[in-house]
């Protein structure tokens, strides 16, 4: 397994500052190391991390050109999580406004509530001046119009959406590339997680969810202790992949309650696949995951073989790849 430590800081400083990601967080993490190296805050970091890959539109499961629902609508999912207190926001299900981190952050620090979803965040969001955007590419919409024209699917109730969405979202090839002809991948999600300089753990996730999903489908993403867990006594998990499988098994919470009880990251990541096997596997529903400790240390871990995760410290210029640990490999 790779593992990737903070070393000692300075005097004053408890560590360097890292960060652990997602394969498709690269400029995010760029953006989020720069601000800690000045000293940043990690809460501040991981949700600079994930504005960014929300708003590239070359990134087809989050954010802006997100694929669509079935009915051909983007709806947006994100958490966010802060170590020092375990003060936590999410929203789901938001359709018509970008940067769904920035709302989930609002909605921990303005609300008493964790989540909101659909209509509640949509106008909680207007109430924070959030400027309406309509999240879909002409890509995406064009994507959409192939394979749902000949549904009639142009306003709720013209077709039997549940057998639709369950051929839609049958199993997938995992050897398919992400957007070329004739194929797809249907879920994805960006998460971060950051050690700042001062001790401090954070954690955030972003989606735009499973692509042709029954509408208002909600996976892991923004759900605490099933796609994203923090705490700066423990550590920090945030998964990506088929949501439904973290959500039966709280993976977040339940890797870093392993820690709490004493395993070291690499022994909570494999009892943490442990639980997700027992479920049974189907082809193409995976699920990844990326973890830390309150030293800095990291790692990445899988259902299916090939995955790799981001990392980065104050010292490296850019993040790197490694390669994330499957049950299979450490039996």
């Amino acid at each position: 397994m790779t593992r990737v430590s903070a070393a000692n800081g300075g005097a004053g400083r408890a560590t360097l500052p890292v960060m652990a990601a997602s394969e498709n967080g690269r400029a995010g993490m760029v953006a989020a190391m720069a601000l800690l190296r000045k000293g940043g805050r990690a809460l501040d970091a991981v949700e600079l991390a994930c504005r960014v890959t929300e708003d590239d539109p070359n990134d087809h499961s989050v954010g802006y050109s997100g694929l669509p629902n079935v009915m051909g609508e983007v709806e947006l999912d994100a958490s966010i999580m802060d170590g020092r207190d375990l003060r936590s926001g999410a929203v789901a299900a938001v359709r018509g406004y970008g940067n769904p981190i920035t709302l989930a952050r609002q909605v921990m620090e303005q609300l008493p509530h964790v989540l909101l979803a659909g209509r509640g965040a949509e106008r909680f969001a207007a109430a924070n001046g959030h400027a309406p955007q309509d999240q879909r590419t002409e890509e995406a919409l064009q994507r959409w119009r192939e394979r749902f024209a000949h549904y009639g699917l142009d306003s709720e109730g013209d077709a039997d959406l549940r057998e639709l969405t369950n051929t839609l979202t049958r199993p997938l090839n995992l050897s398919e590339a992400p957007l070329s002809a004739g194929s797809e991948r249907r879920f994805g999600t960006v998460n971060f997680l950051a050690l700042d300089q001062y001790g401090d753990l954070a954690s955030a996730v972003s989606t735009s969810g499973l692509g042709w999903k029954y509408p208002s489908r909600v996976g892991d993403s923004p759900i605490i202790g099933a796609g994203n867990y923090c705490d700066n006594r423990y550590g920090a998990t945030a998964c990506t992949g088929m949501g439904e499988l973290a959500l039966r098994v709280s993976t977040a919470r339940s890797l870093v309650l392993y820690m709490k009880l004493g395993m070291s990251l690499h022994e909570a990541g494999l009892e943490a696949l442990r639980d997700l096997a027992y479920l049974g596997g189907v082809p193409g529903r995976y699920m990844n995951m990326v973890a830390m400790t309150p030293q800095g240390e990291c790692a990445g871990f899988t259902t299916v073989p090939g995955k790799k995760y981001l990392y980065m410290n104050e010292e490296m210029e850019e993040p790197a790849l490694a390669e994330r640990v499957r049950l299979e490999e450490s039996a």
